[in-house]
């Protein structure tokens, strides 16, 4: 049984893999599901207060703080904070590696980008002076614009940041997580039957398990039941559709694993605030650096 999928929403474009994201002007209390990817992830907190948990271990952040999320690890984050405004920066470590032979891609990149080492997640305050919090405030600043010579920028600030977090605290060596394997095991099941009718009992069963087992595993580990867990999952999907293809309403619906057009419309509106052929006007073809909002989505 391998169902060691990286995440399947992609990050960027393949000539450019860096994503910035900005999530702010919040209408409501909110938690993003439990998920990992291959990249690095920066989490930037300008204002008001975050928590992130990564690997089980929760970080409770205010303003001018910082955390960083190592490839492969499993983290959610969320914010009862209406005012809080945070920032994640997302690349794989090639993107500012120099991708030759030398001792530096030995040391430091290579085991990065392959687990063996890892950065600590919370970056001290020794780090997180104005001179280098003004490092990711211009990363901010230039978004991902296309210009190549704003992608240099953006390259040598991040290599920069990591530079100077990197002189206060080493790599250290990435711990045997087998338990973190299983879980990304389940999740990665999950992402790839979401749109199939499968149950808790479904789950339960492919891993050997009870389902009473199973239902208090999933909700102590992944911070939601399994239902909102796949809920959540469904209504990404949902949104990323209507943002970025014309499919009816109807063939979302049906393609996201709903159970009928009238019940999606209804869980739609109330986990975003408004109906779906709404937030395709608001949203479709928007630029990436926005204001997101999140709910939890039951199925």
């Amino acid at each position: 049984m391998n169902y060691m999928l990286r995440e399947s929403k992609s990050h960027g474009t393949p000539e450019y893999p860096y994503s910035h994201y900005t999530i702010s002007n919040l209408r409501h209390s909110f938690q993003m599901p439990v998920h990992w990817h291959d990249e690095l992830e920066v989490i930037y907190v300008r204002q008001g207060k975050l928590w992130v948990n990564v690997g089980g271990t929760v970080y409770n952040m205010t303003g001018g703080q910082v955390v960083i999320v190592n490839p492969r690890q499993l983290h959610l984050m969320g914010s009862d904070d209406m005012s809080v405004r945070y920032h994640t920066l997302l690349f794989p470590v090639e993107l500012i590696s120099f991708q030759s032979q030398d001792e530096l891609e030995q040391t430091v990149f290579h085991p990065l980008r392959t687990g063996k080492l890892m950065l600590r997640t919370k970056v001290p305050e020794a780090v997180l002076t104005p001179e280098n919090l003004a490092l990711l405030d211009r990363v901010v600043q230039i978004n991902d614009r296309k210009n190549s010579m704003y992608q240099l920028e953006t390259r040598l600030l991040l290599l920069r940041f990591l530079m100077e977090v990197l002189r206060i605290c080493p790599l250290v060596q990435a711990d045997t997580d087998e338990e973190g394997e299983l879980q990304r095991e389940m999740l990665e099941y999950i992402r790839i039957h979401y749109k199939d009718r499968i149950t808790l009992s479904d789950m339960a069963k492919q891993f050997h398990l009870s389902s009473k087992y199973y239902s208090r595993y999933f909700k102590e580990h992944f911070h939601l039941t399994f239902s909102e867990y796949i809920g959540q999952i469904r209504m990404d999907h949902a949104r990323e559709l209507l943002e970025n293809t014309d499919l009816s309403v109807t063939e979302i619906a049906i393609q996201c694993g709903f159970s009928g057009i009238s019940f999606f419309i209804r869980r739609f509106t109330e986990a975003n605030g408004c109906s779906p052929l709404k937030w395709r006007q608001q949203h479709k073809n928007a630029e990436k650096y926005a204001t997101v909002s999140y709910k939890t989505a039951e199925l």
